[in-house]
């Protein structure tokens, strides 16, 4: 009888310490975010058009009258340069800013963000959003450089093309990825719309000093010759 007792509590001991280890484990493990892939999706593609574009676009003015009077395009290798910096600070911001500033996104927690679990939702924080500041800051270059090759290189003559590869595509390229990271579909967004405006305005900001001090630098011409490639 007393053999049976002990029993008992034996294996009610065993119960008890397996769902409380059961519970802990559950604890331990961040929750999967079910995050919209569609609108995810979207925002990677208008991001590429909108850096694409931008990047691609040629430095276009009008030519000065000692000159062949005209419309000219140079493409400038030079230009890496403030693409590579704008690079650079995206991902000075993807990692060690946000991990500093370490706000989650929806639905998850600090802690679930740090466990970085993958496919959980929760593998790197939301602020300031990424894609956002970098959106918006191939838009701020392209203004800044449209800019001034318009007033300081063309007199103020004003040029559709130039206008719409380094200003209209890129702007309606960026209200697009902030729109689609910020809206909730068959999922959580990837990020929330205080999120995308911290990653936005600076983004603008930093993109349009690039712009502006790189084509106040660099002259649009080549200086050497009726070449289309600046080296």
């Amino acid at each position: 009888m007393r053999s049976k007792a002990i029993l008992s509590v034996g294996l009610f001991a065993s119960a008890a310490c397996l769902c409380l280890s059961e519970g802990t484990a559950n604890a331990q493990i961040p929750p999967v975010v079910g995050r919209d892939q569609n609108w995810e999706t979207v925002s990677n593609v208008s991001l590429a058009i909108g850096v694409g574009v931008v990047a691609l676009m040629p430095r276009v003015y009008f030519s000065s009258p000692d000159a062949t009077v005209g419309w000219k395009a140079r493409y400038h290798v030079s230009a890496l340069a403030p693409a590579m910096t704008l690079t650079g600070l995206t991902l000075l911001l993807d990692g060690p800013i946000r991990d500093k500033i370490q706000s989650p996104k929806q639905g998850c927690s600090v802690e679930d963000t740090l466990a970085r679990l993958p496919n959980s939702g929760c593998e790197s924080f939301g602020s300031p959003s990424t894609h956002a500041f970098a959106s918006w800051g191939a838009t701020g270059a392209g203004v800044g450089t449209f800019m001034v090759d318009t007033f300081k290189y063309s007199d103020g003559h004003f040029n559709g093309p130039s206008f719409v590869g380094n200003v209209a595509v890129p702007l309606v390229a960026s209200i697009m990825t902030s729109v689609s990271r910020s809206t909730d579909g068959s999922g959580l967004a990837p990020e929330d719309a205080k999120q995308v405006l911290a990653g936005g305005l600076p983004g603008f900001a930093v993109g349009a000093l690039l712009g502006v001090g790189y084509s106040m630098l660099q002259e649009p011409d080549c200086g050497y010759g009726n070449y289309l490639f600046c080296w």
